[in-house]
């Protein structure tokens, strides 16, 4: 499908969540590089991955956490992209990755912060609406 001129750029996310000891769903949230904000794994399609594994591959790089990613995506959001000159509209897609395994170390360890929020604490403090929305959602995607 050709992009037309206008149309958000697709970028593909993970969200990654487990259990706690006492069976509540955890969040995992990243600061970002540049403004240290929450938010979650995210980048761009990957050739020769589904977006799917292309999520997952940004989880494992961005937060240091391998898991099971669903297939299909859990939801969606738009956001605008800071570039060095302008700014660029993205569609975010967002996929929940079911976090087996959180390593010691990874590609962007010590670049970011990586910290498990409850589901309400980590929809509070993502600043996308559209992200705020689906982390509140998770409830029946979870049970």
């Amino acid at each position: 499908m050709k992009r037309e001129a206008g149309d958000p750029l697709t970028q593909v996310a993970a969200l990654p969540i487990r259990r706690d000891d006492c069976g509540q769903t955890r969040v995992l949230l990243i600061t970002s590089r540049e403004t240290r904000r929450w938010i979650i794994p995210k980048g761009w399609p990957m050739k020769g991955r589904t977006n799917a594994q292309a999520a997952a591959q940004e989880a494992l790089e961005e937060a240091g956490v391998e898991g099971r990613v669903q297939k299909e995506p859990v939801g969606k959001y738009l956001y605008w992209k800071r570039a060095e000159t302008n700014f660029a509209l993205c569609e975010v897609l967002v996929y929940l990755l079911d976090v087996r395994r959180q390593l010691d170390t990874w590609p962007e360890w010590g670049q970011r912060e990586a910290r498990w929020f409850s589901v309400e604490d980590a929809a509070d403090l993502v600043d996308e609406p559209g992200l705020t929305a689906i982390i509140a959602s998770l409830a029946p995607h979870i049970s």
